[in-house]
């Protein structure tokens, strides 16, 4: 086996190798940029190399500096992890060329499944069912519209180099084709430098599934049974799980053996999915290879019990695969889901900033954390917004789904925004619950997704309230120390002031032989309550009758109130300012840190109301900035490719109604 082998990624992803790595005894080489230089895989590898800048485009991506990691450490092997240079055919033949094992296949399998088009072309040699279209090298505009108007509407343009949604566009009509076909070419050769396409028939109400495979150089093929990764929102995948419901077994046989033909048409070795678009009576279609490990790896794991990195090490190590396809058993079924730092109900937003509280369920055999966060750690906008996987397991989907809803229930993060309730919404809709699945679930049940009730129950109020109380009575060892909170009085009764949601009010509690009498905003409504800290962040609360354990967080400016997978924030009126937090109408402010992308306008320029001023990037999502109301731009303050901090302000902007003051 390899002694040291070298991790050209990051996070949990590098994490995730490392973990295997030093369960077979192989030393590991980490790389990292400025903003990773404290980062948990950095503390865990055995060595680290520093390779450049923040963005991904000056480290990670950095070929030679990479290989001259390895050389210098001596490792010889590297593993690309998934995303950044996982599937770079010149990066896999500069390992070979330098005498490193690349922990991935062969370069001209990588080279064969990188262009769809290509992909597609060999898939339909090898017999492998494709969804009906147009996959060939005439890129005339024309010829295109014909061969969509000839498989019929509606049709799907992609970009042949492309992937996670980018250069993709659904056309319902003939008359739109040709603006779509030309926004397509400008998106793809923008983002992917290869303006080709492919045209496909549209599959309505489509689901996502994926069969895990493995290959050897001893043209030894498995398959790990398949994924089912429908639950996304823009094009990428949210919560997975293996194996995939409700699909007819005559159906998934076709599909797996249609897998393990398209490995073999390209000679493939290491781990591989091959992703199919499937209707919902189970016919599929081949989609797409991807030539490396996925992000979803921990559920195929959780049904095998195998380990799907020890087995890209054994293989690249020119050993034959560890198991025959009768030795590889499914068992019960397991869920992923994907935490990330946005805010799904302001368009899924990146949420940025330093994690100031953060505690995950306990690991077991049924509840696994994969993870490359701390507490502590900053989620920035150079990298993806990802703070964790949450994978479970259960003897049956039904359990599963209870775990991952309990897992989520344990899993609290405080500090920026994130999709945790998100998830757990999405647990309880009826089309997850009954495996209803499609790629477009998440848009058919977005009412109840993205919408939901913000008004803060008074009983979580009254709980903050009492909850802050018991802390100043822990924290001083004794009740009459004066917070920013709560005021001394000469009466048997406590005043505790906080702010929620901008609002601020008041609960008074007066003291009893028994507890406390809890009256909010001076109303005569009265209820019982009593508790007592149970630990750092645990609390048992008598409210009304019912007991209640939570979860909360304190930190200089408030705290945060746990409930399940909700997180209610409170403040403390002393360190409120409302004007940060009232919403600026007029305001042409940076929405989040990223980077400028276009600047459309300049000085002494007269724009109309929702004229595009400027875009910027933050973490693959593009924001427009755009004017508010008629008038004139005095001044752009950055200009493009300039970084920008939330809250810079990026345009000088003088509104008619201002000039007529």
């Amino acid at each position: 086996m390899f002694q040291k082998i070298l991790i050209a990624n990051r996070g949990e992803i590098a994490c995730r190798v490392i973990r295997t790595a030093k369960k077979l005894g192989i030393q590991t080489v980490a790389v990292y940029s400025d903003a990773d230089a404290n980062a948990q895989h950095v503390k865990l590898a055995d060595e680290a190399v520093f390779i450049g800048q923040s963005p991904a485009s000056l480290s990670y991506l950095q070929v030679d500096k990479i290989i001259a990691a390895a050389l210098k450490t001596n490792a010889k092997a590297i593993h690309p992890g998934y995303g950044f240079l996982s599937e770079n055919a010149t990066f896999a033949k500069a390992c070979q060329d330098n005498d490193i094992v690349f922990i991935g296949p062969p370069v001209e399998a990588i080279l064969a499944m990188g262009l769809k088009a290509t992909s597609k072309s060999l898939m339909e040699q090898a017999g492998v069912p494709l969804t009906p279209g147009y996959h060939g090298k005439n890129q005339e505009s024309d010829f295109l519209k014909q061969q969509a108007d000839r498989i019929g509407y509606p049709v799907l343009i992609k970009a042949s180099a492309g992937g996670g949604g980018k250069g993709m566009s659904l056309v319902e009509d003939a008359k739109d084709f040709l603006a779509s076909l030309a926004s397509c070419k400008r998106e793809a050769l923008s983002s992917f430098g290869n303006d080709d396409v492919l045209v496909e028939r549209y599959v309505t109400n489509p689901r996502h599934v994926e069969v895990q495979i493995f290959g050897d150089k001893f043209g030894n093929y498995v398959h790990m049974f398949e994924r089912d990764c429908s639950v996304q929102r823009r094009h990428q995948k949210v919560i997975e799980e293996a194996p995939a419901p409700l699909l007819p077994k005559d159906k998934l046989l076709v599909m797996r053996d249609a897998a393990i033909n398209a490995a073999r048409a390209v000679n493939y070795e290491g781990a591989g999915t091959v992703e199919f678009i499937v209707e919902q009576d189970g016919t599929a279609y081949f989609m797409e290879m991807n030539t490396r490990l996925q992000v979803e790896h921990p559920v195929t794991e959780m049904i095998t019990g195998l380990d799907l990195v020890e087995w890209q090490l054994r293989v690249a190590f020119g050993e034959p695969l560890p198991k025959t396809q009768d030795e590889i058993i499914c068992q019960g079924h397991a869920l992923e889901a994907r935490i990330y730092a946005e805010i799904p109900e302001a368009g899924y937003m990146p949420a940025t900033g330093v994690i100031r509280h953060l505690t995950y369920p306990k690991q077991n055999d049924c509840i696994r954390v994969d993870s490359g966060v701390v507490l502590g750690d900053e989620i920035t906008t150079y990298y993806d917004p990802m703070i964790a996987k949450l994978i479970v397991w259960g003897q049956h989907r039904d359990e599963a789904i209870d775990r991952l809803r309990y897992a989520l229930n344990q899993t609290h993060v405080d500090g920026l925004g994130n999709n945790i309730a998100f998830l757990a919404r999405i647990l309880q809709t009826d089309s997850f619950r009954q495996a209803r699945l499609d790629t477009n679930l998440i848009g058919r049940e977005e009412n109840v997704l993205l919408n939901p009730s913000t008004a803060v129950d008074k009983k979580y109020q009254i709980m903050a309230a009492f909850i802050n109380l018991l802390s100043q009575m822990s924290h001083h060892n004794g009740l009459w120390h004066t917070q920013p909170s709560w005021r001394q009085n000469t009466q048997a009764y406590q005043d505790v002031s906080l702010v929620s949601q901008g609002e601020l009010y008041h609960v008074r509690f007066t003291k009893t032989a028994d507890g406390w009498i809890a009256r909010l905003n001076h109303t005569d409504d009265e209820l019982i309550i009593n508790g007592s800290i149970d630990g750092e962040g645990q609390a048992t609360i008598h409210l009304d009758g019912i007991r209640t354990k939570v979860a909360f967080h304190r930190h200089p400016q408030g705290f945060a109130l746990f409930n399940g997978s909700y997180s209610l924030s409170f403040e403390y009126p002393a360190t409120y300012d409302s004007k940060n937090h009232d919403e600026d109408n007029g305001s042409l402010k940076a929405p989040m840190p990223g980077i400028i992308t276009s600047v459309l306008v300049s000085a002494g320029q007269r724009v109309a109301k929702d004229d595009v001023l400027l875009t910027m990037e933050a973490m693959k999502i593009v924001y427009t900035i755009k004017a508010i109301q008629d008038g004139v731009v005095q001044a752009c303050y950055f200009e493009v490719g300039e970084q920008v901090k939330a809250g810079d302000e990026l345009v000088d902007f003088v509104a008619d109604d201002q000039n007529n003051e």
